[in-house]
């Protein structure tokens, strides 16, 4: 990854915007690779130096930039931190919950969780940002929403996790559009701000003899490498979110989920049943529906 300069990151220029979409959705797609070489380590653990790692190899690009300036800046603004701590709250409950879906064996529903989330986004981009919504993507997020029904009705129950992991996503990307912050510092204050209670788990953890870190090198390694296999993804999805409308980046995620379902179902012999067969057909539907609605209806087609 080349040094970035503040100008290039505060670049509106939108062409980046897909470069940048279809890098993060990508690399989240073969997440669950990663994940999985934990194998029984509390998600919670993994979890905590996810965030802790993430702090250092992020900080250590600001310092090597010579940008600390800039989260310092930031700090004098009580507003921008205070929506900073929800999106912190939120990105670390996107985590811990994808952790534990992928290392109890869901990677399918958490796949279905991503599938949804672009939809939400766009009904979010429409509710909360007043961007325009279309005959054919108000059609694709109705299709998307009888799917998961459908799920609902089959099985008796919710599929909480993937609901957990749409509206969690969605809500982060919604305020990250919004908050006035650089991708890269705000990601720094982010983790920053949930370091404090993480250490205090971490301690704990050494203190009653639980914790895996230094146990042995290979896990060492796992917990160190999570910090990288976080944090560029996420650069590269706000770096997207700044010069993509909210409902044209949902577009973009169907990359990772579809990633994750081939690998549930071909590597790690997942069931998937008619059921999940009808629910992600309604989705895909949708997908393409609102794609096609999307592709006609920019400006230049217009």
């Amino acid at each position: 990854m080349g040094k970035l300069s503040k100008t290039s990151e505060g670049d509106n220029n939108q062409s980046l915007g897909p470069l940048y979409a279809v890098l993060a959705y990508g690399a989240w797609g073969l997440l669950p690779i990663y994940w999985k070489l934990f194998g029984r380590i509390s998600p919670v653990e993994v979890l905590s130096h996810r965030m802790i790692w993430s702090l250092v190899f992020l900080s250590g690009l600001l310092i090597w930039q010579q940008r600390l300036l800039e989260v310092r800046q930031l700090l004098r603004s009580r507003r921008r931190v205070g929506l900073l701590l929800l999106t912190a709250l939120l990105l670390s409950f996107n985590w811990g919950l994808y952790i534990y879906g992928v290392n109890t064996d869901r990677v399918v529903e958490t796949s279905l969780g991503y599938f949804i989330n672009p939809l939400v986004s766009v009904l979010l981009g429409f509710i909360c940002l007043r961007e325009r919504l279309y005959g054919g993507q108000v059609l694709a997020v109705a299709l998307a929403t009888a799917g998961v029904g459908y799920f609902v009705w089959q099985f008796g129950a919710v599929p909480w996790i993937a609901l957990g992991l749409a509206f969690s996503f969605a809500f982060y990307g919604l305020l990250r559009k919004v908050v006035q912050v650089a991708p890269m510092v705000g990601l720094v204050v982010e983790t920053a701000l949930i370091t404090p209670a993480v250490l205090l788990l971490m301690l704990y953890w050494a203190a009653i003899g639980q914790g895996h870190f230094g146990t042995n090198w290979s896990v060492t390694l796992l917990f160190v490498g999570a910090g990288v296999m976080t944090s560029l993804p996420l650069l590269w999805f706000n770096n997207a979110a700044k010069r993509l409308r909210l409902s044209t980046l949902g577009f973009f995620q169907y990359l990772a989920p579809s990633i994750q379902l081939l690998l549930g179902v071909l590597l790690y012999r997942e069931p998937f049943t008619l059921t999940h067969a009808v629910t992600f057909g309604l989705i895909w539907i949708a997908l393409a529906l609102y794609s096609v609605t999307s592709f006609l209806t920019r400006p230049g087609r217009r």
